[in-house]
């Protein structure tokens, strides 16, 4: 794609909040007007900046639009439970407000499960999709039920120390300390309701069939150190989705943070990859059978 000379030196910057009927999402698009759309979805816990460190690269070929998922940021926060098809939904409302077909998709944790539902849900809407950091089912309700009473009891601050320690490895806390407060304060300054709402959509969530029926140009990026999201639930999911690559960072949870050149370098490799030619399938051979002819009676 020709990439055009003013925008390499200044990138343009649209923020605005839309409304989908009552429901208000902060919303942000940067790159050329008629650039391909690449619509970035965020992790619990999180906004649309956990995507800072990549914007710079997408936004030289692409029009990224990202946006803080409901519940999250900036964007409306109703009442919960939340489920990860009402949040599919929004996604594919972003889309229709900005008047965009069709889009690539990159979401991580959360939004590679928002990711998963378009897949198998709206696959029209999808050109092709990163999953980063995700899985298709997550064990352990008792855990999500217990986090979410201690996050409405005692508030957002008593899970940060926990939750930080997860996405990011201790190599990268010790030596990147801004860097990871940074996210800590953008989880610290969550929603309570907000939060509890997606916790419920990711505890009640399985998408293990359905996922198999996935079709689009998929990339699987994993965390070899990811406890909330351990590598064996992402090849997994990678397993269960046809012509799926995977990409294994070496990284935590949040891997477009600790390991953000690998993983923009990687997620840029993949949506701007020629086409594959599609494969042919093989001329069935049909061995022809030569009937015997039967002894003649004596």
């Amino acid at each position: 794609m020709r990439r055009s000379s003013k925008f390499a030196h200044e990138r343009a910057k649209t923020m605005t909040h839309m409304s989908v009927g009552a429901d208000v999402f902060n919303i942000e698009i940067e790159g050329p007007d008629n650039a391909p759309v690449v619509l970035l979805s965020n992790s619990l816990g999180t906004n649309l900046h956990m995507w800072d460190s990549q914007i710079a690269a997408l936004a030289q070929n692409f029009r990224v639009v990202r946006y803080d998922s409901r519940g999250a940021g900036a964007s409306v926060v109703s009442p919960g439970p939340y489920s990860i098809a009402q949040l599919g939904q929004d996604a594919l409302s972003v889309l229709d407000l900005l008047g965009v077909e069709r889009a690539h998709f990159i979401g991580l944790s959360q939004g590679g499960m928002v990711g998963q539902w378009l897949l198998t849900n709206a696959p029209h809407r999808l050109e092709r999709v990163v999953l980063a950091n995700t899985a298709a089912q997550m064990p352990g309700a008792d855990g999500w039920n217990t986090r979410i009473r201690k996050v409405r009891a005692d508030g957002m601050e008593s899970i940060t120390a926990a939750v930080i320690a997860r996405w990011f490895t201790p190599e990268f806390q010790a030596r990147y300390p801004e860097r990871v407060q940074a996210i800590a304060d953008m989880l610290s300054a969550s929603s309570v309701e907000g939060y509890v709402a997606n916790c419920s959509a990711i505890r009640d969530m399985d998408q293990r069939e359905t996922i198999r029926s996935a079709t689009r140009p998929t990339l699987v990026i994993i965390g070899d150190q990811d406890p909330a999201t351990p590598p064996e639930l992402g090849r997994a999911l990678a397993a269960s989705i046809t012509g799926a690559k995977v990409k294994t960072l070496r990284a935590a949870h949040l891997s477009n943070i600790e390991a953000a050149k690998a993983f923009t370098n990687a997620v840029m490799a993949f949506l701007t990859a020629p086409e594959e030619a599609a494969v042919k399938p093989k001329k069935k051979v049909v061995k022809k059978v030569v009937a015997k002819k039967a002894p003649a009676k004596k």
